[in-house]
């Protein structure tokens, strides 16, 4: 067997502290001590308290509100770790922030995701290990390995025990044309019939419905998608199901971003439960009665076990 590290070392940065401690608690290791501060005048600060020297390094960090605090300073930990001759660093991004923007929408537009790929690569990143990037093409702007989780199995798994035995009253929604591939992807996993939401979009954070494709009428239905932002898009669908003959609508997405009036659109929507996983922390007062978070710590701990024993990361996908 073939290792790239004399042993497994589990950092957190700021972001995602309680899920490294959960992916070290999941492999029976210790996590890797390290100081994050910041100077004065906020300059991110990053001291490492254990030798990484000859080490296979994580680093467990979503790249969430505040983005830019909180990506610095995981580029900052990488390069402390790659000067302090770690053998091997992955990024460990449960949620990669600017991936939306993906390509040119406009003239003149930049493609963020492409910088950030480029600012992790050049600050040391030697693989990346994310889920449910919006656009999977990213994948494509990293000259080093990918590995790319998905969210669907851990939601599909939760629902069908759930739902076991009555998959016949249920129907799986994906809530606009981008999300169908997940969609579909999650009503085969549960064995459900899929429909679709034509949705226009006028600008970013702002969409309109404009009708359904697929039979809803009467059936209890299963929205999926892959971030829950404003909540505009998955509220405007569970009105527009329960418009067209929906007798429930449940939801589940994978990251819970919930910027601006998400709290209050999900309260006033007729959304009964909105299964979600904990790729972002969910502050205390953002939790509604009506949500279930999925911890996603297994399934990372898994993926860096099989990376650290050069085993394929791809069975985790089934």
């Amino acid at each position: 067997m073939s290792f790239h590290g004399k042993d497994i070392k589990i950092f957190a940065a700021s972001a995602s502290r309680r899920t490294a401690e959960q992916i070290a608690q999941c492999l029976d290791l210790p996590m890797g001590k390290s100081e994050v501060g910041t100077f004065s005048d906020g300059e991110i600060s990053v001291s490492l308290l254990d030798s990484v020297r000859g080490s296979d390094c994580f680093i467990v960090q979503s790249t969430c509100a505040p983005v830019n605090n909180n990506l610095m300073e995981l580029l900052i930990m990488m390069d402390a770790m790659k000067r302090a001759s770690a053998a091997r660093i992955t990024a460990v991004m449960p949620y990669f922030g600017y991936a939306r923007q993906d390509r040119k929408a406009k003239a003149h537009d930049p493609i963020t995701a492409k910088l950030v790929a480029d600012l992790l690569t050049t600050a040391g990143a030697n693989r990346i290990l994310t889920m449910d990037l919006h656009a999977s093409q990213i994948q494509g702007f990293f000259n080093i390995p990918v590995d790319h989780l998905l969210g669907v199995p851990l939601l599909a798994s939760h629902i069908k025990e759930r739902i076991s035995g009555h998959t016949d009253e249920y129907v799986v929604v994906s809530p606009d044309l981008g999300s169908v591939t997940r969609a579909r992807n999650f009503a085969e996993r549960i064995g459900c019939p899929l429909a679709i939401v034509d949705k226009r979009r006028k600008k970013a954070n702002v969409c309109e419905v404009m009708n359904i494709i697929g039979r809803v009428k009467g059936k209890k239905v299963l929205l999926v998608d892959d971030v829950v932002d404003t909540a505009g898009t998955l509220c405007n669908a569970a009105a527009a199901l329960m418009e067209n003959g929906a007798s429930q609508v449940n939801a589940c997405a994978t990251h819970a971003v919930l910027s601006g009036p998400a709290i209050s659109r999900i309260k006033d929507s007729p959304i009964k439960e909105l299964v979600l996983l904990d790729t972002i922390p969910i502050p205390q007062e953002k939790l509604l009665p009506n949500m279930t978070v999925l911890s996603v710590a297994p399934l990372f701990a898994e993926a860096i076990e099989r990376i650290y024993e050069d085993k394929p990361v791809s069975p985790l996908f089934r």
